[in-house]
């Protein structure tokens, strides 16, 4: 057996440790909700939506100071300074994670926090408040409500001499046709992706569109060796095959810049291709003039199907602040948090010009009053339209449940799926490979 290092020797440690304090030197005061300090990991400062809530919370609680660390989730830096007894009093994650770091004793059940600051936690949307509750305990106060959409290049398809409605992901049997009539392939050189099937992450989204689910909805079973998964990666690793195989698939792909005025969108280098709903906010800054078409995804019998995920907030073992963190975290995904943050949103593309998209969060209420109160349609029909399909199949989501193993789990078929684009395993071998992985993890996981 290897030696253990980096994070698996750090989640063992937890078991042994006892720690408080925050990232940075921890939170100072009495540790009362209306006092001391607030420090955050895994949370940036990076837009009005961020800005305008975490303003919302500073006025309500001016006896707090409230540090910021900038940037992603650092699983390492987590986990460390947990181990090192010094953890920010919160933690802004993948939903997907939290059953790992909760059976590991990273962070806490929030039944206290819900209870003594009352937080409605029905307000949450069922998918999202799943994700982050496990054996009937809360660990985690969702946020952001992302689903999974096709976006459509209507200029490639018009050039294949093809519609949107014309593009059925339903047939499976006509995909390898549909990409080969939408790709670009000239001596082994790809120029335009026909269709992309955005493996290995969308591969719950294909398999549950072929009725599969990677997982069993008590979360302790892998079910990665289910035909229907296996037909599902054959299908969409076929896709990739075709358009000059995963090197120079991937290796094209890494040149698209998603997040700027020179997107794959606007240099049609790319005709079909599902994404999360986030996209539709950046084209519509970016590429307002983008014959950009949006449906849903489908299952095969063509039903509305969509994967959810997004991040929530976390209290840490051992954090200094947990009165304060938990009114934070309840601030920051209140309604009329949500609300005032669509307002500032609004107010920021009238400034530059760019049509409001909406804003989908995780606690229903907001949404309703978000689209009720604060939209309005732009008036570009591909934008209007597409708003309207996000809305729609928001009721047609669902996720990977909430784990004890998460980590570990998703770490399995992702492995399973990279081997397979990288040629170093077959479909098959690559899962009955993945499924002894995620089993063995959810065993130690249970004990």
């Amino acid at each position: 057996m290897g030696k253990r290092s980096g994070p698996a020797v750090l989640l063992a440690a937890l078991l042994a440790v006892a720690g408080c304090g925050g990232v940075g030197g921890g939170g100072d005061g009495d540790g009362a909700e209306g006092s001391g300090r607030l420090t955050t990991l895994g949370f940036s400062l990076s837009d009005e939506i961020a800005t305008s809530r975490v303003d919302s919370f500073k006025q309500a609680s001016p006896g707090i100071t409230v540090e910021i660390t900038e940037g992603g989730f650092d699983e390492q830096q987590f986990l460390s300074a947990v181990a090192d007894g010094n953890p920010p009093d919160l933690v802004y994650l993948d939903r997907k994670l939290i059953g790992t770091y909760a059976t590991r004793g990273a962070v806490i059940p929030l039944t206290e926090c819900v209870e003594k600051h009352d937080i409605d936690v029905a307000q949450y949307r069922p998918a999202a408040r799943d994700q982050v509750t496990l054996d009937g305990v809360l660990y985690g106060i969702p946020e952001f409500y992302s689903v999974r959409l096709v976006y459509l290049d209507e200029a490639v398809l018009r050039q294949a001499g093809l519609t949107a409605e014309q593009v059925d992901l339903a047939d499976w049997a006509d995909l390898p046709a549909l990409t080969d009539r939408l790709a670009r392939v000239d001596g082994g050189r790809l120029t335009r992706i026909g269709i992309d099937p955005k493996i290995p992450e969308f591969l719950p989204l294909w398999a549950r569109a072929n009725g599969a689910e990677l997982l069993s909805a008590d979360g302790r079973t892998a079910r990665l060796d289910d035909p229907a998964v296996l037909e599902a990666l054959r299908t969409a690793y076929g896709l990739v095959q075709r358009q000059a195989g995963w090197d120079r698939f991937k290796g094209f792909r890494d040149t698209f810049d998603f997040f700027g005025a020179d997107s794959p969108l606007a240099r049609h280098q790319i005709g079909v291709w599902p994404m999360e709903d986030w996209f539709l906010n950046l084209a519509a800054k970016n590429t307002p003039d983008a014959e950009l078409v949006v449906k849903p995804f489908v299952d095969r019998q063509g039903n509305p199907l969509t994967l959810v995920s997004g991040q929530a907030w976390a209290i840490p073992k051992g954090a200094k602040n947990p009165e304060a963190a938990c009114e934070f975290a309840k601030r920051m995904t209140a309604t009329d948090t949500w609300v005032a943050a669509a307002k500032a949103r609004v107010a920021a593309r009238q400034a530059s010009g760019a049509p409001f998209t909406g804003l989908y969060t995780g606690n229903v209420e907001a949404d309703r009053r978000i689209m009720s109160e604060v939209y309005r349609p732009s008036g570009n029909p591909r934008f209007d339209q597409a708003v309207q399909t996000i809305v729609s199949v928001q009721e047609h989501a669902f996720t990977i449940p909430a784990s004890r193993a998460g980590a570990e789990f998703d770490k399995a078929w992702m492995d399973a799926v990279n081997r397979v684009l990288s040629g170093q395993s077959e479909p098959a071998e690559a899962l009955r490979r993945a499924q002894s992985e995620a089993t063995a993890a959810l065993d130690r996981a249970a004990k």
